[in-house]
């Protein structure tokens, strides 16, 4: 089992984010809104990004497992959300292109083997729960 975890410290034009898996941790640069509080990319966005980045690099996993040389891959996803707050994303999908050194067959096996695999796409397509854990509040007057 190993262990991710994410985390965004925010206030006025101030904005850091990291991210850990097991004893790995680093930064991502995610500036503020112009406005000076939250995030410029919004989670939908990100989102969207965890699915790319999880396929993409699903692809070199199962490649290597099959001794198939990638050379670049390329992940596109689109969906919607409506607008309404709570509402979830509708209507997700990811495009592929894939460059190999393997057959075109051999290359849409992949393709679609590795949809199977991916943990995030795996994690999205099924009911997730998802819970609010330890709160505190700060107040000053």
């Amino acid at each position: 089992m190993v262990k991710i975890s994410a985390q965004i410290q925010n206030s006025e034009g101030k904005n850091s984010v990291s991210v850990k898996t097991g004893e790995n941790a680093q930064s991502i640069t995610i500036s503020s809104r112009a406005s000076g509080f939250g995030s410029s990319v919004n989670g939908g966005e990100l989102l969207f990004l965890a699915l790319a980045t999880c396929y993409c690099n699903d692809i070199y996993r199962e490649a290597q497992q099959r001794n198939i040389t990638v050379t670049s891959v390329q992940v596109d996803v689109e969906g919607e959300f409506d607008g309404i707050a709570g509402h979830p994303a509708e209507n997700v999908i990811y495009h592929v292109m894939i460059k190999a050194e393997a057959s075109e067959a051999e290359i849409i096996e992949l393709m679609k083997h590795t949809d199977t695999v991916a943990e995030i796409q795996n994690t999205v397509r099924q009911l997730t729960n998802v819970k609010l854990g330890n709160i505190q509040a700060i107040s000053i007057h």
